[in-house]
């Protein structure tokens, strides 16, 4: 999550044209209620889905480390069970270890 359109699109211009992403979808905007810092937020966010493969995960996750606006930015990954196998094998090819 981001806090501008314009930092999501950024973030998964950059994962994608690095390789490290086949894909990136940017929703939003989103409400996020959370507590921060011992207080309790409310914000408009912006979501970034990235594809990756599990073994190009660690070089996406430090990038966008490296270049996210948060102090802890939200950076989780989700296995993915089953899927098309075209579509997988596309995402495989699409991006490299870095």
């Amino acid at each position: 999550m981001v806090d501008s359109a314009e930092e999501a699109a950024a973030l998964a211009r950059t994962a994608v044209e690095e390789r490290l992403a086949a894909c990136a979808q940017v929703t939003g905007p989103v409400t996020s209620v959370y507590r921060w810092q011992e207080a309790l937020e409310t914000s408009q966010e912006w979501q970034v889905l990235f594809k990756t493969t599990e073994a190009v995960y660690p070089a996406l996750e430090a990038r966008l480390t490296a270049g996210h606006p948060y102090d802890t930015p939200e950076i989780i990954a989700t296995p993915v069970v089953r899927g098309s196998e075209r579509y997988l094998a596309w995402v495989a090819a699409e991006v490299t270890a870095g």
